[in-house]
């Protein structure tokens, strides 16, 4: 059951930030364990049993991820991650393919949100002509975000612009990615047991969010060139 993240999980997640090498890493291994991969994924096993229970039918599935770098990665920066994070989603080969709900926590402090990124040019394409042909839809959704203040809208732009759109929806319309979030210096509620309960209430306000994404699925296939 999870219990909260406590101070020697952000001490560790700074150590290995600022001694990224295997020596380090083999020396305060435990430490690892203890206070940041298990508590992890014991956060992960319980969102997701509610998520799935709350939610049968999305056919969610949890990934958390564990320390050690892609060895591709490696030159870019060290052999371990410095923050780690959970993910669920639908199963795919390709887990950044689709939109997902997520918590990840680093040396700052954490984030949860709902995330549709590391998507290809074509899935974006898709997601543009649905706004275009039916924009009332996404201009729900974005003043339901306007009219609150915990999460927020980010994710990298394109340098040119992609078309025109309201007024509302500009801030959406040129995204490569969406990602919906909020985050929060370390705090008592990351030590509690209660942050299952905030993420919950924040996946279960983002849950349109994500079915609008992954409604991009049923979008007919982009066969003309993409701008």
């Amino acid at each position: 059951m999870f219990q909260g993240f406590s101070e020697d999980t952000i001490n560790f997640l700074w150590g290995i930030r600022l001694n990224n090498h295997r020596d380090w890493f083999l020396e305060h291994k435990q430490e690892y364990l203890d206070h940041l991969y298990h508590p992890l994924k014991e956060l992960g096993e319980e969102l997701m049993a509610a998520m799935d229970e709350k939610y049968p039918k999305e056919g969610l599935q949890l990934k958390v991820t564990r320390i050690y770098r892609d060895v591709r990665r490696v030159k870019y920066g060290g052999l371990y991650k410095d923050h780690l994070w959970l993910v669920i989603r639908q199963p795919s080969e390709e887990w950044t393919a689709r939109p997902a709900f997520y918590f990840e926590i680093s040396p700052e402090g954490y984030e949860y949100g709902m995330g549709y990124y590391c998507t290809k040019p074509v899935q974006m394409e898709q997601y543009r002509r649905r706004i275009r042909r039916e924009p009332e839809v996404l201009e729900k959704l974005a003043r339901k975000l306007n009219r609150q203040s915990t999460f927020h809208l980010e994710g990298d732009e394109y340098k040119r612009s992609k078309g025109e759109c309201s007024e509302l929806l500009k801030p959406w319309f040129n995204r490569k990615g969406i990602d919906i979030c909020t985050f929060h210096a370390p705090d008592e509620r990351m030590t509690s047991p209660a942050l299952v309960e905030d993420v919950l209430a924040g996946f279960d306000w983002l849950m349109p969010y994500y079915r609008y994404f992954k409604a991009l699925e049923l979008e007919p296939p982009v066969t003309d060139p993409i701008r």
